[in-house]
């Protein structure tokens, strides 16, 4: 791969000339691109939508949007230190000019990276999957169950519902609307899983197989994409873009430290707590000598005794938590920024498998970091309680819309839309029913798939709070 390819600045579809004048105070593509992303309403949506804790009313907590602007933070800030890097591993390759476009499109990336993510967090991306998996061998059309009409991978892509996927196709809709037309170099990098439905497996030895990055609906965009920014290679396989590793890193950057951060402030558990559970974490045998990950992990760990001290409050263990968070994380963009140089020869020729941490001195830390979240989150009562009115919430809808979007502009004898189903499609939003009739054929297979896809954009579209409000109306609630 080569990064006059890789920072492809091509969109998916030509727009309109500047003026000449503007030349005189030029702007590279991607920041142009960055201009467009924070204007757009499908990123502003962000701001309701669920990052691990229920929306709360508290302004410490965060929520999609600020989690998507701290990894956005992260990922342009170790775009930077792959240039600047003072190692004898730093890339030979990276001019100024090329170092710059990294960074813009590391900056861009972060911002769209959850940008397909349904209400209520990941529990709204199981519970779309779960109710297709039921009902795909329950629902009919024409008499034939749907599972019977849509191929292996139509259905594989409904019964996986994947936010990554989802993000790639609402940035294909540029064809239909170019509100968020971007450069490939963006799109591609946001691609963190160049797989199909029909060939991921999660335990698969790379890491790139371990969910499906796009939809059979986007099968031709991805490939043209691939070829574009030159992750196709001569035997069609494609690569992860080199980018999507530094922004997988801040990602997990962001969601082991900032969402503890979160979790600490709700009190979910205490400074005692954590140092014990991260201590017990640790194979102390190990940890005593200096060329094992358990080693560095304990010297962080120990710094954050040594910063509370013997002398402790609620309001002293927020502080020193907050500020070890923030130490942890510069060491955490160090080790990633380290291991894509260490490995970049590798991962140029799209032959790196692993994630940033994967043999570095701090892979235990990052494990312990994310571990401590299922230890301590993930079984709180407001996290069940949130994946419960997920489940209940996002099915009634799928419940409602998917039969309603079955007939939709179709109507042959008895197979027609009832007076309930049209009534439920004049309130679908207007714009998902103008994407359906841009991208709908004369297949009579894919457009059923592309109706049932509308009604996926339609609902994972939705802020909480809305879903909440439509559930709670349309079931006579209130």
């Amino acid at each position: 791969m080569e990064w006059d390819t890789l920072l492809s600045t091509q969109k998916l579809i030509d727009e309109d000339p500047e003026p000449r004048e503007f030349d005189q105070y030029p702007i590279n593509a991607f920041e142009k691109d960055y201009s467009k992303i924070v204007s757009s309403a499908v990123f502003r949506r962000l701001q309701d939508k669920t990052q691990v804790f229920p929306l709360d009313k508290s302004d410490f907590i965060r929520t999609r949007l600020t989690h998507s602007i701290e990894v956005s933070t992260i990922a342009r800030q170790m775009g930077i230190m792959i240039s600047k890097n003072k190692t004898k591993y730093r890339p030979k390759d990276i001019d100024n000019s090329r170092a710059e476009n990294i960074a813009s499109v590391l900056l861009c990336a972060g911002l769209l990276h959850d940008l397909g993510n349904p209400p209520f967090g990941h529990f709204g991306e199981t519970t779309i999957g779960e109710w297709f998996q039921e009902h795909l061998g329950t629902i009919k059309y024409k008499d034939v169950l749907l599972k019977d009409w849509l191929n292996k991978q139509m259905i594989n892509d409904l019964e996986n519902f994947e936010g990554n996927a989802q993000a790639l196709r609402i940035l294909s809709k540029a064809q239909h609307n170019s509100e968020i037309n971007l450069s490939a170099a963006i799109i591609s990098t946001l691609v963190k899983y160049p797989t199909s439905s029909i060939s991921f497996k999660r335990d698969h030895p790379d890491i790139k197989k371990h969910k499906l990055g796009y939809y059979f609906a986007e099968n031709a965009i991805f490939n043209k994409i691939s070829e574009v920014v030159g992750t196709k290679n001569e035997k069609g396989e494609i690569y992860r873009h080199p980018l999507t590793h530094m922004l997988e890193a801040a990602d997990d950057i962001a969601y082991a430290t900032a969402d503890l951060e979160d979790a600490f402030k709700k009190r979910l558990f205490t400074l005692d707590e954590f140092i014990t559970y991260f201590e017990s974490c640790l194979d102390r045998e190990k940890a005593v000598k200096n060329t094992n990950p358990d080693y560095y992990s304990l010297l962080l760990i120990n710094t954050l005794k040594d910063k509370r001290g013997k002398q402790h409050n609620l309001s002293q263990d927020s502080k020193v938590f907050k500020e070890w968070i923030i130490y942890i994380r510069r060491w955490l963009m160090y080790t990633a920024v380290y291991r894509f140089s260490r490995s970049y020869s590798d991962i140029m020729a799209g032959d790196y498998t692993n994630d940033l941490f994967h043999d570095t001195n701090h892979s235990k830390t990052i494990r312990i970091l994310k571990d401590s979240m299922n230890r301590f989150v993930f079984n709180s009562s407001g996290i069940l309680k949130l994946e419960l009115a997920s489940q209940t919430i996002l099915s009634f809808l799928l419940d409602k819309f998917v039969h309603a979007a079955l007939y939709y502009d179709y109507a042959e004898g008895e197979f027609r839309p009832t007076k309930a189903d049209k009534k439920y499609m004049n309130i679908f939003s207007d714009n998902y029913k103008q994407d359906y009739n841009s991208a709908k054929t004369s297949d009579e297979v894919m457009d059923l798939y592309l109706r049932l896809l509308m009604v996926t954009d339609y609902i994972s579209g939705m802020t909480d709070s809305y879903a909440r409000m439509l559930y709670r109306e349309l079931s006579g609630i209130e």
